[in-house]
């Protein structure tokens, strides 16, 4: 639950423009200036929201959290082509950003607690995608559904060997060597229907990930890294109280 003393502290001045995305298990918050934005996460319902310039949600939005509607960008503010009603605003977000910085097709892969992959074409025309579980997901259901395997956080290191004798790390080459080759074959898959088209990660799981990926790709495609997407759309549509 929110309360006005809950907050991130030396993250700059409270004054400054901020720009809030709600994820489904943590809140993302930037700050600053389009184009030159402070990024960090909190827990659900916690940060300051004096300066706050826009808005947009995935995930459960608490009643008592001073968020104005007014400032709430709807999937319906994201200028991607053809997209569906039922489509998420925050695949919508990262998938119109990527296609905008690469200037041709794309693939979008954002890791968070679902790895969510939106494909753009070269006109920035939604075309589909894929939703599959996140690294955090599906170690926390290995957890839950077996009866002696641990519970793992990530981040988590990567063993160095591919096939690890101890469980944690088994657990953890296992779930992210499973995903970068679900996007590696995705990326394939995606320069067949688009070719030319790049792969973009973004999210929490995307620095775990793109090592993995440059091993599997062997240059086959370009690969990007752009953590903070959605945000940056966010502040790119809605950069001041009056847009």
């Amino acid at each position: 639950m929110w309360h006005p003393s809950a907050g991130i502290y030396g993250r700059g001045h409270l004054s400054e423009g901020r720009w809030l995305l709600i994820g489904n298990s943590r809140w993302h918050w930037a700050a600053g200036e389009p184009g030159c934005l402070r990024t960090w996460t909190a827990p659900a319902g916690v940060g300051e929201f004096e300066g706050l310039v826009a808005w947009a949600g995935v995930g459960h939005v608490p009643n008592c959290a001073p968020l104005p509607l007014k400032l709430r960008l709807q999937l319906k503010d994201v200028p991607l082509l053809e997209q569906p009603g039922w489509l998420g605003v925050d695949r919508a977000l990262v998938a119109w950003r990527a296609w905008c910085l690469a200037a041709g097709p794309v693939l979008v892969a954002d890791g968070g607690t679902a790895m969510s992959l939106t494909l753009v074409t070269r006109e920035g025309r939604f075309a589909g995608g894929r939703l599959l579980a996140g690294a955090a997901l599906q170690l926390r259901a290995l957890a839950a559904e077996t009866a002696e395997l641990p519970g793992l956080n990530l981040p988590v290191e990567l063993p160095l060997d591919i096939w690890p004798r101890l469980t944690p790390e088994a657990m953890a080459a296992g779930v992210l060597r499973g995903l970068a080759a679900a996007l590696a074959s995705a990326g394939r898959e995606a320069q067949t229907s688009c070719p030319g088209c790049g792969l973009w990660l973004t999210g929490g799981d995307g620095p775990l990930l793109k090592p993995l990926l440059l091993e599997l790709l062997f240059g086959a495609m370009p690969l990007q890294l752009a953590p903070d997407l959605a945000l940056e759309a966010l502040a790119a549509l809605r950069p001041g109280p009056d847009r």
